[in-house]
């Protein structure tokens, strides 16, 4: 992985040299909060329902494993000892003293890490593949040019301010496993018919408000002209988008009123006074970056393990592991491995400092030292022996992190939601533990097969309900009473597609009893065990979902849940509006 030379170390230390000096003066009240809030946005600093919250960058998901104990130890000295891993590939910590992060930020730098543009309207962290490098389909490996990326694009003083904030992702695979359309700038690598390398560029995707897939601007773009043509696409928003109204700044706000057709001549009119510029990659400096990313020691190792097969045999919860958390390494007799941070019962993303010293543990022993943050908000092993695969899961079993169920029901995406963010009108893990417990069993996960349920506490999307299969958005608190949307048929990967709105928004304790029945119909008119969720949808159309969902005797038996005595909910949450973390 990427390490800082001394210029990158001198930057980083003498930017929190500044901030330790501007949270002094705010303690002192030399600066007004008004004044110091442009200040710590710049540091990833924000105010939330109880206290700060700080987003730390983890550039394209990648992190060490000394890296990660850094994240124990805020935890445990800083924070209520755990972190909360996002869609960004990011952590948060949210139960800081503003006196203490400058600290925090001391700290973070001793591992080469920061929290710079993880807010405001600048670019921010560059996201990735996070199979990066071990995929079987990989068509090149996307993290050199993702650091690239992050370098070109972090302390860039032309998009500093921009009009909105900025997300760029890029992929490697054949199959976008990076939402790429569902990001500002979409990258996704690709070959020509003379098979050289080159990249996809999409433009004016994202979620929040007004959702919208992006659209193609380049099929081809040769792999020298990257950072030329993704700065003309910035330069050209830079000058044209709005600046009047933060709800309709965004590039996509942009893209579709000009039109592709139009915003492409912009970018190429731009682009023909930087294409063959200084800015221009050469191979000496892919070559360079990419010497950072080189291949571990692997060894030769057979692609077969008899051992493995028999303990698969004998030991269902292992098999169901196997099927689900494990995926095919390029190199024989190596597997990637997932780490599920969505055990029933727990706030999906959130992992202790206990967790996450033992993760660093594990990552030195079975894995280079090193792991992946996913944006469904896991953690991945990338090189795992297979003959060391019944060790690891017993050992993160012990952990509570050997669910069997990523890419099923349980394996949610959530926003911390209006329990931290000042901006969420609904609870989003509370709900998401509600959903987690009803649904746990495994036989009915796997019967279900996979699915996607993803949940955000407000229109902003964090929790990207817009691409999930099964979509949950807080609308509406109003008298200590929350409302959600719920929608289906949104995608993510190469067939990305946004949700569509059932019908009515639903209670807190409504939202379960919907997600029943919508799966309820899905059972029931599948054609086979072999079709998705998602084909369903597509098959049959949203109607069978919302006759059953807004049926009336379900309006009758939900009206009378809601007025039933607290008593007999579940005691975990039957608790004030805003409490604490479960």
């Amino acid at each position: 992985m990427y390490c800082y030379d001394e210029y990158d170390q001198k930057i980083i230390d003498e930017r929190v040299a500044q901030y330790r000096d501007q949270v002094c003066r705010r303690l002192a009240n030399e600066l007004t909060e008004t004044e110091f809030l442009p200040l710590r946005l710049q540091n990833g600093l924000y105010m939330q329902v109880h206290g700060y919250m700080l987003r730390i960058a983890v550039p394209y998901g990648l992190i060490s494993s000394r890296q990660m104990r850094m994240f124990a130890h805020i935890a445990r000295k800083y924070d209520r000892g755990y972190g909360h891993f996002t869609t960004r590939q990011n952590i948060q910590f949210n139960w800081l003293k503003l006196e203490e992060t400058p600290d925090i930020l001391a700290d973070l730098a001793s591992v080469q890490m920061h929290a710079i543009q993880t807010s405001g309207n600048c670019i921010r962290n560059i996201t990735s593949d996070e199979f990066a490098g071990v995929a079987q389909d990989e068509v090149v490996d996307p993290r050199p040019y993702a650091e690239i990326l992050r370098q070109w694009s972090t302390f860039h003083p032309e998009f500093a301010y921009l009009p909105r904030k900025f997300k760029i992702a890029i992929s490697g695979g054949r199959e976008d496993r990076a939402a790429i359309l569902a990001h500002d700038i979409g990258i996704s690598a690709t070959k020509n018919a003379q098979g050289e390398i080159g990249f996809r560029i999409l433009v004016g995707g994202g979620l929040g408000r007004t959702p919208i897939v992006g659209s193609e601007i380049c099929e081809f773009l040769p792999w020298q002209h990257l950072l030329t043509y993704v700065e003309s696409i910035l330069r050209i928003y830079n000058q044209f988008g709005r600046r009047d109204n933060k709800y309709k700044a965004r590039i996509k706000i942009l893209v579709k009123a000009l039109g592709i057709d139009e915003f492409r001549r912009l970018v190429e009119e731009d682009w023909a006074d930087l294409k063959d510029g200084p800015g221009t990659l050469t191979a000496e400096e892919v070559d360079r970056v990419a010497s950072f990313f080189i291949d571990p020691e692997y060894e030769k190792l057979p692609d077969h393990n008899s051992k493995l097969n028999e303990f698969k045999a004998d030991n269902r919860n292992f098999s169901n592991w196997m099927s689900r958390n494990v995926i095919a390494h390029r190199v024989p007799g190596y597997a990637i491995v997932v780490l599920s941070l969505k055990k029933p019962g727990n706030a999906p993303g959130d992992a202790t400092d206990a967790q996450m010293d033992a993760i660093a543990d594990l990552a030195d022993r079975y894995s280079f030292g090193e792991m992946r943050i996913t944006h469904k908000q896991n953690i991945v092993f990338a090189d795992v022996k297979q003959s060391n695969l019944i060790d690891l899961w017993q050992e993160i079993t012990r952990q509570e992190l050997a669910s069997p169920n990523i890419g099923l029901l349980t394996d949610m995406i959530s926003c911390p939601g209006a329990e931290f963010c000042t901006l969420a009108n609904a609870r989003s893990i509370p709900l998401a533990k509600l959903i987690a417990e009803r649904f746990e069993n495994i036989d009915f996960q796997h019967d279900i097969g996979e699915i996607t349920l993803n949940i955000s506490g407000c229109m902003n999307a964090c929790g990207q309900n817009h691409i999930g299969n099964i979509g949950v958005t807080g609308v509406e608190k109003k008298n200590h009473e929350e409302w959600y949307q719920v929608s289906i048929g949104g995608a993510e990967g190469n067939d990305c597609a946004m949700g569509k709105i059932l019908g009515p928004s639903l209670t807190f304790y409504q939202v379960p009893e919907a997600i029943d029945r919508i799966l309820q119909v899905y059972l029931r008119e599948r054609i086979d065990e072999g079709e998705r969720f998602i084909d369903t949808v597509h098959r049959i159309g949203h109607k069978p979902f919302k006759d059953y969902v807004y049926a009336t005797d379900f309006e009758e038996e939900s009206v009378k849940n809601d007025r039933d005595d607290m008593s007999v909910m579940p005691a975990q949450y039957a608790v004030p509006f805003y409490s604490p973390r479960f």
